[in-house]
């Protein structure tokens, strides 16, 4: 009798797997029974966003092949260097990835291969300033303040993109930002009338942030597309050709007292 106990209890061991998966896959099925005509547009959905997804992605890493290079000496001259915001720290340091490209529009401007550099970025409120921040770094660096022009709307990389048309009259410019955002910033400013090519500003490795960066890239691609197709409107303002216009009069006015360093206060 005990012999059989455990043999019995052995046999039900081995089934509880098969038995298991068994609710599993009744558990999975139920929607599509209970549900046939809504479960089979649900599946015909997902699978519709995840090729449109897919399409995103392949259609703007194709539109922006060849583009771009790491080294400054490789890249056509240009009317402008356009250089996308990042995260300034709320010390007032500008972050490894933002100071990069900083760093990159420099050695484009001291080379000649460009003539200005706009740098553009949010800053939304008093307390937080990426185009300022980025201007004083160039003109540390040595860049002539006058070839410095601001957008304080560059909330994104199409908002910088269409104002750098429509805004500041660019149209050929070197686009300066990481490798992982080159594709997209590449077709956002071809959309936008503008005929760049990149230079990339990977001179550290990005490690786990990187990863996370190129990650996000993968939707970000999407709503590239997205933007592009529904013409999304940008932030509007007054004309300030880089051809002949004072880049002073793209810096706004001063910060007030008592600005922390992340809204880079004083000029």
């Amino acid at each position: 009798m005990a012999v059989r106990r455990r043999i019995t209890r052995s046999n039900s061991l081995r089934s509880f797997p098969v038995r298991a998966l068994r609710k599993v896959r009744s558990g999975a099925a139920y929607p599509l029974r209970r549900w046939p005509r809504l479960s089979k547009l649900a599946l015909v959905g997902t699978a519709l966003l995840v090729l449109f997804v897919v399409f995103a992605n392949a259609y703007v890493l194709l539109s922006a092949d060849q583009h771009s290079t790491g080294e400054a000496a490789e890249v056509p001259p240009a009317e402008v260097a356009i250089v996308p915001g990042a995260l300034v720290k709320p010390n007032g340091e500008m972050s490894a990835m933002l100071a990069d490209r900083v760093r990159q529009a420099s050695a484009l401007w001291h080379a000649g291969k460009v003539e200005k550099i706009l740098v553009s970025g949010d800053h939304g409120s008093w307390d937080y300033d990426e185009p300022d921040t980025m201007r004083k770094a160039l003109v540390a660096d040595g860049v002539d303040p006058e070839d410095v022009f601001e957008d304080h709307a560059g909330f994104e990389t199409w908002a910088t993109m269409v104002r750098a048309r429509s805004i500041f009259n660019v149209d050929d410019a070197v686009v300066v930002t990481q490798g992982f955002h080159m594709p997209r910033a590449l077709f956002l400013a071809d959309a936008a009338g503008i005929e760049a090519t990149g230079l990339t500003a990977d001179l550290h490795e990005w490690g786990y942030q990187g990863d996370k960066s190129t990650a996000r890239e993968f939707l970000s691609r999407v709503k590239a597309v997205i933007d592009v197709t529904l013409d999304t409107p940008a932030m509007a303002g007054p004309k300030i050709p880089i051809q002949t216009a004072d880049s002073r009069d793209s810096w706004g006015p001063p910060p007030p007292p008592g600005t922390p360093p992340a809204g880079s206060p004083g000029r």
